[in-house]
């Protein structure tokens, strides 16, 4: 097996056509370079350099030899170039997780200025439910993740450490011309009687049970549909009531009515999830791009912007956060 240091004096060697000259540019004595090239020769099985009377050149083998001697060394000049880029941040591929409302305002605005700052590291976007983008973490499938607590918890382990975002407080989407929609803030006390569409299945935990629970009474689940287009479809079909995220109150369609629920609303903490030992530099500059945006994302007055509106439509995945 050729030893990389031996392929790069073989490789001076050829450049230079001297073995003195070879011996000054790698700060070897000429007696060294020579005991080294007779050591390669006896284990390429032969002569890699004719002898001349003044310098040397390569042997038909030794321009085979070379040859394949100078795509090791390029390779690992330019495997060299791409870690330094991963450690500083400034290359490789960044495995970025996230939930589904995420995708939806906060992560897409982050990832611009990501690209803008970090232009050499492909992004590669993984969607998926908190808890699985927390598991793919702890694999090594992913880099950074964005996850909530809703609607159930986190279960993030020893290997993750979460860094706080944002406090998103989910809101009641209301048919077309409900009772309720007059009104700026409803308590949530009102919605007693409401069908509601939830997407856990039975028997789990939920910020919705929660927070009613908090005001005095249980929902009744009337229909279960784990995508945000299905729940708002079956709102505004008038079938029921659903609780929405704040994040995703500007992707709404507009015949939908949106209202906090004032001191019984439930708040779910978003975070983005790194792993504890060694994350990548390009992650630790997502995650400040990320703490900046979630600072900026909310109005003066504290409330989510235009969280009493909404517009467009609403591009859920599947992921029903």
């Amino acid at each position: 097996m050729f030893e990389t240091d031996d392929l790069r004096l073989l490789d001076v060697v050829a450049r230079t056509g001297s073995f003195t000259a070879a011996a000054d540019e790698l700060s070897y004595t000429q007696s060294a370079v020579s005991r080294r090239i007779a050591a390669l020769e006896r284990e390429a099985k032969g002569p890699l350099f004719e002898r001349l009377a003044r310098g040397v050149r390569l042997t038909p083998a030794g321009t085979v030899l070379h040859r394949h001697a100078r795509d090791v060394l390029e390779r690992l000049d330019h495997a060299a170039l791409e870690l330094a880029a991963v450690h500083d941040g400034s290359g490789g591929r960044l495995r970025v997780g996230a939930f589904a409302t995420a995708n939806a305002v906060l992560l897409p605005e982050t990832l611009r200025e990501f690209r803008q700052a970090c232009p050499g590291v492909e992004v590669a976007l993984v969607e998926g439910f908190s808890n699985r983008l927390l598991e793919r973490l702890h694999e090594g499938s992913i880099d950074i993740a964005v996850v909530s607590d809703y609607p159930s918890g986190l279960v993030p382990g020893a290997e993750a450490e979460l860094v706080p975002l944002l406090t998103d407080e989910l809101l009641v989407a209301l048919p077309p011309g409900h009772r309720l929609a007059h009104r700026q803030v409803i308590d949530l006390r009102d919605l007693r009687d409401e069908n509601w569409i939830e997407g856990a299945p039975p028997g789990h935990p939920t910020m919705l049970a929660q927070s009613c629970a908090r005001a005095g009474f249980t929902p009744r689940i009337g229909i279960r549909i784990g995508e945000w287009t299905g729940k708002l479809g079956y709102v505004a079909a008038g079938l029921g009531v659903t609780l929405l995220p704040s994040m995703a109150a500007r992707a709404v369609r507009g015949d939908l009515a949106l209202r906090p629920l004032g001191a019984y609303a439930p708040r779910r903490q978003v975070y983005a999830a790194l792993p504890r030992t060694a994350p990548l530099a390009a992650a630790a500059t997502l995650l400040r791009l990320l703490r900046r945006a979630a600072r900026e994302w909310h109005a003066p007055d504290g409330r989510p912007e235009d969280a009493h509106t909404s517009g467009g439509s609403i591009d859920a995945s599947g992921t029903g956060q």
